[in-house]
């Protein structure tokens, strides 16, 4: 198990190299003003592949019922290690990544946006989320995957994959935080950090919870963080480079 863990994160570092200097190639023949943008976000944009790489495989392995075995594993794992006195702490976790919770969060946090004159970030964290729910609902009624049935757990409607609190959760929170950075540079580091926190109680308690399967919250961490980066770098590709502009007369 752990040489085949090996294999595909090899595999993985392998095809975001390749995908990277693919799309250099490309943004230097057809695509100049890109360039300057891809290097100076050179982080966020091998970030974005290696998010778009990790999902593929994920569902790759769901679909095709590879990752059964790993996935009862780690989830009997989490079960075992957690104490059964932390189930309500997580239970109330969980209610944070529910549309009855963001859905009103991103509303009034994009309207405060609006009215401070942050029109680009206000569009970035709706349509993350907008986004985020249209996913996790078409992917969950093309997989169709069932729930975890390992133990008694409280009964949720749709399918498991992927999980929509934590999909939505990554979404926004990684959203929260690109604007966070933009307008309050000095707290981006913070406010990634409190992102990830986030995100990854949300994805640890619907495991604790028993009503999704890891590779559920994995993929979904992966995409939902995916969602509002690719928003970001296409939003700064749209706009030509500082070195490209034509200075401006006074």
């Amino acid at each position: 198990m752990l040489f085949e863990l090996a294999l595909d994160i090899a595999k993985l570092g392998f095809f975001v190299g390749c995908s990277y200097a693919v799309l250099n190639a490309y943004a230097r023949r057809r695509r100049p003003h890109w360039t300057a943008h891809l290097t100076r976000r050179r982080l966020a944009v091998v970030g974005l592949l290696t998010l778009a790489m990790g999902s593929i495989k994920v569902i790759e392995d769901v679909v095709a019922k590879e990752s059964g075995p790993v996935d009862e594993a780690v989830l009997w794992f989490v079960r075992e290690q957690v104490p059964l006195a932390l189930t309500g702490f997580f239970a109330v976790v969980t209610l944070s990544g529910s549309e009855l919770f963001l859905i009103p969060i991103a509303v009034v946090a994009a309207l405060l946006l609006l009215k401070a004159g942050r029109r680009s970030e206000a569009w970035l964290l709706s349509g993350s989320l907008a986004a985020a729910t249209l996913v996790v609902w078409s992917m969950k009624a093309l997989i169709g995957r069932a729930r975890p049935s390992l133990w008694e757990a409280q009964w949720y409607l749709g399918s498991s994959f992927p999980s929509g609190h934590t999909l939505s959760t990554a979404a926004f929170s990684t959203a929260a935080a690109l604007c966070v950075a933009r307008i309050y540079p000095r707290a981006a580091t913070a406010a990634m950090a409190l992102a990830m926190l986030w995100t990854a109680l949300v994805a640890l308690s619907r495991l604790i919870l028993g009503v999704h399967w890891p590779s559920d919250v994995l993929a979904a961490m992966c995409i939902g963080a995916f969602i509002p980066l690719l928003f970001s770098l296409a939003g700064d590709l749209r706009q030509p480079s500082a070195a490209g502009r034509e200075p401006t007369s006074r």
